[in-house]
């Protein structure tokens, strides 16, 4: 009996929203044959000519839930500035300042980036009046549409209600321990249920009424203002040709320092040549005079001849 009861408490509360919708037709239906409207929706003309019937007024479209997000970029001349100025828009337009970072780049600027949530009524003022904050980089928005998200969410919620209720009455009429526990622990579920489906609607409701904006801020670099042009004098001259030395000393500093490997490799090849693959002159058979002092010997003449010589003394005998 107990199980029968809890299946028919957890299929009632599917059926809630049906029987719902099938009583309010079934009304609607009702009013409308009495007031002696056709179900098409227009009245029936009287025979006699009577009094034309007014149309009954359009129903209200069913409300729209959308969840809006943007991205601004922008670079300002002043980061901590435009950042309290972000502020002060929210604040006005009745939103608050969510998370916010801050850091420094390797130039030192600063860099900002906040996240803002603003009501869907001042969305697109709030976010004309960020972008006039300095110069725009980059903007993208996104919408999206959760209308039968929410609408499928509060039925749910609705049937769930209704089922933890019954449980309830189950548990008063109860009279067995063992029932009591088996519905404690039935009810611990649907009720467990029924939170996670209050928490899915709080977080809907809360992306639906409140726009979020991520503002970047960062620091556009400033030039500095060119000095007024004076006549040079002679200090200015001296400074001009001591930064066109100097500049001068580094720039033969660096082909130095280019060409430096290039040398010793060089250098390195000559002194293999010299020592290593130069081909060595033979060696002389007599040593040379070291102190070069003693000339080539002469050449020996030829002895005179003996008959000649005898001829040449006889003759000059008397």
């Amino acid at each position: 009996m107990l199980a029968g009861a809890l299946a028919h408490t957890g299929c009632s509360g599917a059926g809630d929203s049906g029987a719902s919708s099938d009583s309010a037709a079934g009304g609607e239906a009702a009013r409308s044959d009495a007031k002696g409207v056709a179900p098409g929706g227009a009245a029936d003309s009287g025979s006699g000519g009577g009094s034309r019937r007014q149309p009954s007024p359009a129903p209200k479209a069913a409300a729209t839930h959308i969840i809006r997000t943007a991205s601004l970029t922008v670079r300002v001349k002043d980061v901590p500035e435009a950042l309290d100025e972000a502020r002060t828009t929210v604040e006005n337009a009745g939103g608050f300042v969510g998370d916010e970072t801050t850091r420094r780049d390797g130039d030192g600027r600063e860099r900002t980036r906040v996240v803002l949530r603003v009501p869907v009524e001042k969305y697109a003022e709030v976010l004309e009046d960020l972008e006039g904050t300095g110069k725009l980089v980059e903007r993208s928005a996104k919408a999206q549409d959760v209308t039968d998200q929410v609408v499928d969410v509060e039925s749910r919620i609705t049937s769930q209600r209704a089922s933890v209720a019954r449980i309830r009455e189950l548990m008063d009429r109860a009279t067995r321990l063992s029932d009591v526990v088996t519905l404690e622990g039935e009810l611990s579920s649907r009720q467990a249920d029924l939170e996670a489906l209050l928490a899915q609607q709080a977080s809907l409701k809360d992306r639906t009424s409140l726009a979020t904006i991520t503002l970047s801020l960062s620091e556009t670099p400033v030039k500095k203002a060119a000095p007024e042009d004076d006549d040079p004098g002679f200090l200015d001259a001296l400074a001009g040709g001591w930064d066109a030395f100097v500049t001068m000393l580094r720039w033969l500093a660096v082909v130095f320092g280019a060409v430096l490997p290039f040398l010793a490799v060089a250098a390195l090849l000559v002194l293999l040549w010299v020592r290593v693959l130069r081909p060595r002159r033979p060696a002389r058979s007599a040593a040379p005079d070291p102190l070069g002092t003693v000339g080539p010997l002469p050449a020996a003449r030829p002895a005179p001849d003996a008959t000649r010589a005898g001829g040449e003394q006889g003759g000059e005998r008397p």
